[in-house]
């Protein structure tokens, strides 16, 4: 195929770029794909416009932090799950509700959490939310112990389609999903306290 000289052409490309990625693309790296830079407000214009065609589908083109991406639309998703011969993994109250108040009071210490929560942070739900590329430490508190910082990563904000902390849903919509969450039996004790104590903040 020769070097793009058409709009209709350069979609082409972008489209096929981003149907075939695992992660998402940001700007700067897709305009490698040209051999003459066609710029980076070139680049967004048509890439809007493929969002816009790509609207009603099954697919859809979305913008996250970490760049751009096909996914599946939300809803759709459900049916996909069936297919899957793991089951998605269930999160237990403690370890959402921590991630929550990482996301919306960032950065924080253990000792915040803890504080909000009104319970013991275990280990275990840090090393969760570690582990899942969710959160990661950004620095140290200048207090006694030096106590870790706590803070999302890009690539929690990727995984549910986010491009900035901006367009984290009210914590209204936070508790409710969490109401969905099937609890193990260690951590009733643990939410009901919690609960409690969200409430008050």
């Amino acid at each position: 195929m020769q070097e793009p000289s058409t709009p209709e052409a350069y979609k082409q490309i972008l489209e096929a770029a981003l149907l075939s990625a695992s992660v998402p693309r940001p700007v700067a790296v897709l305009r490698r794909l040209f051999a003459e830079d066609p710029g980076p407000e070139m680049v967004r214009k048509l890439l809007d416009e493929l969002r816009e065609e790509w609207q009603g589908r099954s697919v859809e083109l979305v913008q996250t932090a970490g760049g751009w991406r096909f996914q599946t639309r939300a809803e759709l998703q459900v049916f996909l799950d069936r297919l899957k011969d793991e089951k998605p993994p269930k999160y237990s109250r403690a370890v959402l509700e921590t991630l929550a108040i990482i996301a919306y009071r960032q950065p924080v210490t253990r000792g915040d959490i803890e504080e909000i929560r009104g319970v013991t942070v275990s280990t275990n739900v840090i090393k969760t939310l570690e582990s899942r590329g969710w959160i990661d430490v950004v620095g140290h508190r200048d207090t006694p112990g030096r106590p870790a910082l706590l803070a999302t990563t890009r690539r929690f904000l990727d995984e549910l389609g986010l491009r900035s902390l901006t367009e984290l849903p009210p914590l209204t919509e936070i508790e409710r999903i969490m109401d969905l969450v099937e609890l193990p039996e260690s951590d009733s004790t643990d939410a009901a306290s919690a609960t409690a104590q969200t409430s008050e903040h």
